[in-house]
């Protein structure tokens, strides 16, 4: 007996699938969601002020580059500061796949038809550039050096220790950054790649480990893609209500 040649619809054209759930809802959310952060991000990029209250700086503008004296239009402290931490999350892999789906739909979600089948070309031409994902990393490692210094100054202002919700808040989003680069693909492969044998390799049981840990981290990589994106609007959106006034920092000690 002959077997019997089963032939499925084909799907083609853009958002043409056989799924029957809601796939549609998750490139919709990252689309709303990426879209409103780099408006408020440009907002306060060229609103040029309220990047500080008291003890506290933005991490929109940290470090901190007085741009007043410069006498050119439209630089202001996070212009200088937002390009490189920029960089690092828009050639970061996960990001990749959440814009790519959601504005390119390249496709937009898992057997969905995609726009311009079969024109997409990587990383090859336009998009080379994200071939530096693993370069900006090394920047991402310097600034979270100076967000952990900005919550250790926010522990002293006047003199006198100072311990006040926004000192917590800071605190939070320099943990969520940090588990976000510790867990980036990047840091796995420079803390363990390269290697054919860790037990012939230089400090090979010590990068075993350090491997180790981060392999337990970049499970959880998209998760900490996103809290670290929350965290750090809230926490420059909490520092500029401070700074206007808005509301009033409430000192713990």
């Amino acid at each position: 007996m002959a077997n019997k040649v089963v032939r499925l619809p084909v799907v083609d054209g853009l958002g043409q699938t056989l799924r029957k759930d809601n796939w549609w809802a998750g490139p919709l959310v990252t689309f709303i969601v990426l879209t409103s952060f780099v408006v408020y991000a440009t907002f306060r990029a060229f609103e040029g002020t309220h990047y500080m209250a008291g003890p506290y700086l933005s991490p929109l503008a940290s470090p901190y580059f007085e741009t007043k004296d410069l006498g050119i239009p439209l630089i202001t402290p996070a212009i200088l500061i937002l390009p490189f931490p920029g960089l690092f999350r828009f050639t970061c892999y996960y990001y990749r796949k959440a814009y790519y789906r959601s504005f390119a739909m390249t496709p937009p979600a898992c057997a969905v038809g995609a726009r311009s089948p079969g024109n997409y070309n990587g990383e090859k031409k336009l998009l080379i550039f994200q071939n530096l994902h693993r370069y900006a990393l090394y920047f991402a490692l310097l600034f979270l050096v100076f967000l952990w210094h900005d919550f250790i100054k926010s522990l002293s202002y006047e003199g006198k220790f100072h311990l006040g919700v926004g000192s917590l808040v800071i605190m939070a989003n320099c943990t969520f950054l940090s588990l976000y680069t510790f867990s980036c693909h990047s840091f796995r492969h420079l803390v363990g790649g390269n290697v054919n044998s860790y037990s012939e390799a230089p400090f090979g049981q010590l990068r075993h480990r350090l491997w180790g840990w981060v392999s337990k981290l970049n499970i959880n990589h998209m998760a900490f893609a996103w809290v670290s994106l929350f965290g750090v609007a809230l926490c420059d959106l909490y520092i500029r209500s401070v700074a206007v006034g808005a509301i009033a920092d409430i000192r713990l000690m």
